[in-house]
């Protein structure tokens, strides 16, 4: 396997460690980029195209810093940096890693996973490869991660 650049964009620490251990432990050929907000993902993309990005939905517009918020949080944040991607015509492999089940919109309807999926499948068909819910009290994320993973060639699994 060559190096493998994968942008991992999570503003929620113990998520993030915990993505970050597992793509470790895959290979040491995995070379791995953070970012915890949406103005610092496209920041990254503009500097340096991942060979994949791992996106979470819920993120705030900046980092949170000593003296900074995070400005306004953004339920579908990763959404946006979608569309920015689909406007300065950036084509990356992108999986969506998210703890939720289901978002809410506007008027308060509840949009689940699959509903999710559909949606940016229709809207980003260039880019984006699918939706994982994560959960830190099982190991499904990890199981459903590695095979994109493997599909990506990024990843194979042992005995294959």
């Amino acid at each position: 396997m060559n190096s493998v650049y994968i942008l991992l964009v999570e503003d929620e620490a113990p998520k993030r460690a915990h993505i970050e251990r597992f793509l470790k432990g895959l290979s040491t050929e995995i070379t791995i980029a953070v970012a915890q907000s949406v103005n610092s993902a496209l920041d990254v993309l503009d500097e340096h195209l991942p060979d994949l990005l791992l996106l979470d939905m819920s993120l705030p517009t900046f980092s949170v810093g000593e003296r900074e918020s995070g400005g306004r949080p953004q339920g579908e944040g990763g959404i946006e940096i979608l569309r920015y991607m689909t406007l300065a015509e950036i084509v990356c492999p992108t999986i969506v890693i998210t703890g939720y089940e289901a978002f809410l919109r506007e008027a308060g309807k509840p949009v689940d996973l699959s509903q999710l999926r559909m949606e940016l499948e229709e809207e980003f068909p260039r880019c984006f490869k699918g939706v994982l819910h994560y959960n830190s009290t099982y190991d499904e994320w990890k199981t459903e991660l590695g095979k994109a993973l493997a599909e990506f060639n990024i990843y194979t699994e042992k005995g294959k």
